[in-house]
Order: C-alpha cells, then sequence, then structure tokens
C-alpha cells in the first residue's frame, strides 16, 4: 500500500471544493492507497508550470520526504506537463482526480463490457499525455549517427498504435450497444417495465439492489464497488407483475467526461427507463451535492425527463431528530410539481416494503394519484440542491416534514 499526499486546490473559491479532502481520502483508499498528509491551498488560478506554485510545491516535497511518500494525488485535473513539472519536482509519482478514478475502474471491471469501457477510456486519457510516456527519447541517435529530434519518431509510433487501439475497443463497444438493444426491443415486446437505480457512488445502490431481488451482487461501504450494470425480473404482488431492476455504475464529482462517453452503453439502461430510484444517502453532510451532481450527469445521457422517485438511503444512520415522520412523502419543486420521495434502510429492510408499493404504484400508473401529484418528474439540478440544502439545515431541529 502506498503511502500518499493528498492535495487539493481552491481555485477562485469553486463551489465544488472539498476541504476536507474526505472524497479524495475514500478514492485514494479504493485505489489501495493510504493517505499520510492532506494540504490545502487557495489560488485565483492554477500555476500554468506547476499548478500550485513553486512555494507549496516546496511544502509537498518537504511533506513527502517527511512521510516517506511515495505519490502525491491531486483532487482536480492536471495537465500533462504540470504532472510532468511537479513529477521531476517532487520526486514521486503524481497523479490527479481522473487518473485515480479510472485505476478504480480500472480494477474493478469485471464484465468484457465493462473492462473495454474502462479501456477505452484509458487510451483517450493516455493519449494527450504522451509527452511525458516518451520524454526519454529527446536525445535519440538517428540511424547514420546524427542526432534526432525530440522523439518525435517513437511518439507517432506511439500516438498511431493507441489510435488504432480506440477505434476496435468503439467498434466492440457498437457491436455490445447493439445487443443492448435487442434486449431492450426483447423487453418491450414484453411489455416489461424497466426501473433503474441510479445515484451518487457509495449510496448503497448495489445493498439496495440485493435486497429489492434477493440477488447476490457485490456491495460494499467504498466508492465504485460495483461498475457492471446487473438486471433482474422482480415480482410485485400488489400489481401482479414482474419488473425488470437495473442497478448502474454510481456517479461522482468530476467524473471524467471520457469515462461517461465510454459507459454510455451502461448509462443507457438509465435513459431508457420507465422509472429512476434516485438513491441518496440520507446521512451524509453532502447530501445536496450529491443529488445535484447526479441530477447533472442523468441530464447529459439523456436521462433527465425520465420519471423519478428518490430513495433516501441509509435510514438506519439517521439520528432520531433527523428521522421522517413518516416513510413516504413528497418534495415540491418549482412550479408545484412534487417527486414521491421514500425513506429506506437498505441494510436492515426498514421502508422497502412501502418502497415496493410505490413502485407497484408507479406500474399500474396510479403513483399521481395515491400522491396527489399532477406530473411526476425528474427535479433539475437547481432545485435538488435547493430543497435538499432546506431539510439539511433543518437537520437536528425538528423531523422531517411529509407534504399532505
Amino acid at each position: 500500500m502506498a503511502r500518499a499526499i493528498l492535495v487539493g486546490v481552491d481555485v477562485g473559491g469553486s463551489a465544488a471544493f472539498d476541504a476536507t479532502l474526505d472524497e479524495l481520502a475514500q478514492l485514494a483508499e479504493s485505489a489501495g492507497d493510504m493517505p499520510v498528509a492532506r494540504v490545502i491551498a487557495r489560488r485565483k488560478a492554477p500555476d500554468p508550470a506547476l499548478f500550485v506554485g513553486s512555494g507549496k510545491a516546496d511544502e509537498i516535497k518537504a511533506l513527502v520526504e517527511g512521510h516517506r511518500a511515495e505519490a502525491v494525488l491531486f483532487d482536480q485535473a492536471l495537465s500533462p506537463a504540470q504532472q510532468r513539472n511537479l513529477e521531476r519536482h517532487l520526486g514521486v509519482a503524481v497523479a490527479d482526480r481522473t487518473m485515480l478514478i479510472l485505476e478504480i475502474f480500472a480494477a474493478r471491471a469485471q464484465s468484457h463490457e465493462g473492462k473495454l469501457q474502462v479501456e477505452l477510456a484509458q487510451l483517450q486519457y493516455l493519449s494527450t499525455r504522451l509527452v511525458r510516456r516518451w520524454s526519454h527519447l529527446e536525445r535519440q541517435r538517428g540511424g547514420i549517427g546524427t542526432r534526432g529530434g525530440p522523439g518525435e519518431a517513437q511518439i507517432e509510433l506511439d500516438r498511431r498504435m493507441i489510435g488504432e487501439r480506440i477505434k476496435t475497443v468503439k467498434e466492440r463497444l457498437q457491436k455490445v450497444k447493439r445487443q443492448r438493444n435487442t434486449q431492450r426491443r426483447s423487453r418491450e415486446r414484453n411489455q416489461t417495465f424497466r426501473v433503474s437505480l441510479v445515484g451518487y457512488t457509495n449510496a448503497g445502490k448495489s445493498t439496495l439492489f440485493n435486497a429489492l431481488v434477493k440477488a447476490r451482487s457485490f456491495a460494499a461501504n467504498q466508492l465504485f464497488a460495483t461498475l457492471d450494470t446487473t438486471t433482474r425480473q422482480f415480482y410485485l404482488e400488489d400489481v401482479g407483475r414482474s419488473v425488470s431492476l437495473s442497478d448502474t455504475v454510481g456517479f461522482i464529482r468530476d467524473l471524467p467526461h471520457k469515462l461517461v462517453e465510454a459507459f454510455e452503453a451502461t448509462l443507457q439502461e438509465a435513459a431508457e427507463a420507465d422509472l429512476l430510484l434516485h438513491v441518496v444517502d440520507a446521512s451524509s453532510p453532502q447530501l445536496a451535492e450529491q443529488m445535484a451532481e447526479v441530477q447533472r450527469v442523468l441530464a447529459d445521457i439523456g436521462a433527465g425527463a425520465v420519471p423519478q422517485v428518490l430513495v433516501y438511503n441509509k435510514f438506519d444512520k439517521l439520528e432520531d431528530t433527523q428521522r421522517p415522520r413518516s416513510a413516504v412523502d413528497t418534495l415540491e419543486l418549482e412550479g408545484g410539481v412534487r417527486v414521491p420521495r421514500v425513506f429506506v434502510s437498505a441494510l436492515d429492510g426498514r421502508g422497502l416494503d412501502e418502497l415496493r408499493e410505490v413502485i407497484s404504484q408507479a406500474v399500474a400508473g396510479t403513483l399521481a394519484e395515491r400522491l396527489n401529484v399532477h406530473e411526476i418528474a425528474s427535479p433539475s439540478p437547481e432545485q435538488a440542491s435547493s430543497d435538499v440544502a432546506d431539510g439539511n439545515a433543518r437537520r437536528g431541529q425538528q423531523h422531517f416534514q411529509s407534504t399532505p
């Protein structure tokens, strides 16, 4: 397990900045590293050469030497030049948030499709960093004794090899996408009601999936415990029919755009679902930000208009003063639109019967009538964030109020 220094840089007072670096620490642990120190820096703009500036870089170097660290992990994305300069200055490996997430995905992918998707994202990330990979060739000799340029031939060769591999992987993923589309058309012909679990990573989606369908999908208290989409049928007694339930990859702040593109085939399950169960970690202090990030990614993949039910999971972790008076209520959004909300504990089973009832009502088309909801709609990131922020402000003072 490599000892790592965590670095976070607040650039221009970014709202997404995590001053605690807790999430970066979780990412580091998930990747097999052991955080030994944390550094916070504030700048109006990133330093073009070292991202943090020479003074802060010297401070980080002293920490590296003092803690005998083997890596430095940044919570923000670094340019290839910044990463190269930092490694030279600090004398240890340097990784940014994107590289860390890609490493975790590469280690966790199990299915053929998942491995292809991660490989594509890694190749696209690596293709921008060839200057660092081949810097040792800057003084290579030509075949007749003359000095060559800065490794141009090798860089071009490597770029061409990566480009060809990217093309091959994309073609294979297109084949996977066609297979998934065939499976979806089959479910449509059978009039199967499709439900997809979405949410921030480590919100408890896989645990909830296992509880609902009595499956044994891998679930653990760590980021990105599962990457591969799993679909199972489960029977709803209230409506006398089965529905399909899909567990999808979790989202996270600053999820690399290339990774979202690579996982298009998997995320398409959410975009084409009849109902989304947006699983939220009700005990998280960053609940509002996490909900807003999920809504943003859903909009990016074309799932922003799919009807949602908010599932506030980890009910068992809430204090008595934080617990709701009712297991099922609604959130009133802008324009008077309400979204159903269910409080559950996937771990001990509380609230699952109510959740099944809500899903049954959605299947039967009676959910809007049952909850006096004129239209079941997915909230915008701004609406969800504002509403949950208000709820967090009331925590410790009063119970969640049920909407009549």
